[in-house]
């Protein structure tokens, strides 16, 4: 297996989990404070790397604050504020404008690529991006684009682009992951520092709004986004941007619609409709003619 197919794996992994995060996110509207999940997500995760990371993230801890800015800005960016926005954008604009905006995260990552390491985008991959796009608007629009002319925004989805634009910027930084930094000693730390950084926002949230009820949903929602959303997909999302690099990395992220239409037919029995199915079709399409060589 070459790289190319273990990056485009992991990438198609990566997306899968995220997928799934979002399904379970819209079963789980008002349980969970944004906040108090964002930060058991990320506490959670550090603890089930520790065993794995700890000891090396000591050894090298010279590393570690040689780098220290570098790392505190990846996690600032990717953990602290991008998830959080999320949660945040959630309570108060609707699934259809999340799924729109989302677009635009790719969209970012390309133009940053092409701003800061000069990649070029050739015309078979604008025409893969613009097939792309066609079918995210017609799985969002269910076929029917005067449906996108009604769409009114709200804070949410503000929110929602920034968490995007900062979600593409840590994408780009992982790229400039220094190579003395090993993917689990890297790993660790942002997880780490972001936690660290959430944690005076979650005691106030605590305090003043609204608490954490411990319960079992609670449990299982935060072992799934600490674990799969977190943890594993955060590793693979990193190893698949040094395997394939930033752009081809994010056009995959263009299947999260596609997957989260299948996960939610799967698990909470919501029907996949022919226009969903088409603009599935399209996608994939267009993901085919953008990767290949």
């Amino acid at each position: 297996m070459n790289n190319t197919i273990k990056g485009v794996l992991f990438a198609l992994l990566a997306t899968l989990l995220w997928s799934g995060n979002m399904v379970i996110a819209s079963g789980i509207k008002g349980h969970i404070p944004p906040v108090g999940l964002a930060f058991w997500r990320w506490a959670v995760a550090c603890i089930v790397l520790a065993p794995f990371a700890l000891k090396t993230t000591i050894d090298t801890i010279s590393t570690v604050k040689k780098h220290i800015k570098y790392l505190a800005l990846t996690a600032l960016l990717g953990i602290t504020i991008f998830n959080t926005l999320i949660y945040f954008a959630g309570k108060t604009t609707s699934a259809v404008n999340l799924s729109l905006i989302a677009i635009s995260i790719p969209l970012f990552i390309v133009l940053l690529s092409r701003i800061v390491f000069k990649e070029k985008v050739s015309t078979k991959q604008n025409i893969g991006i613009a097939i792309i796009i066609t079918g995210v608007l017609v799985l969002i629009s269910k076929g029917s684009f005067q449906a996108l002319l009604h769409i009114q925004f709200a804070i949410g989805d503000v929110l929602m682009l920034f968490a995007c634009f900062f979600f593409a910027c840590y994408t780009i930084l992982v790229r400039q992951k220094p190579d003395e930094l090993t993917p689990k000693v890297f790993l660790f730390s942002v997880f780490v520092i972001g936690t660290i950084f959430l944690l005076p926002i979650y005691v106030v949230e605590h305090i003043y709004f609204k608490k954490v009820t411990l319960d079992s949903k609670t449990i299982l929602i935060t072992g799934y986004v600490a674990v799969c959303a977190s943890l594993i997909s955060f590793y693979v999302w990193n190893e698949a941007i040094r395997l394939i690099g930033t752009s081809k990395t994010a056009l995959i992220y263009y299947l999260i619609p596609v997957f989260s239409g299948l996960l939610a037919y799967l698990f909470l029995n919501q029907e996949i409709s022919l226009s969903q199915m088409i603009s599935m079709g399209i996608i994939i399409s267009g993901l085919l003619i953008t990767n290949k060589k």
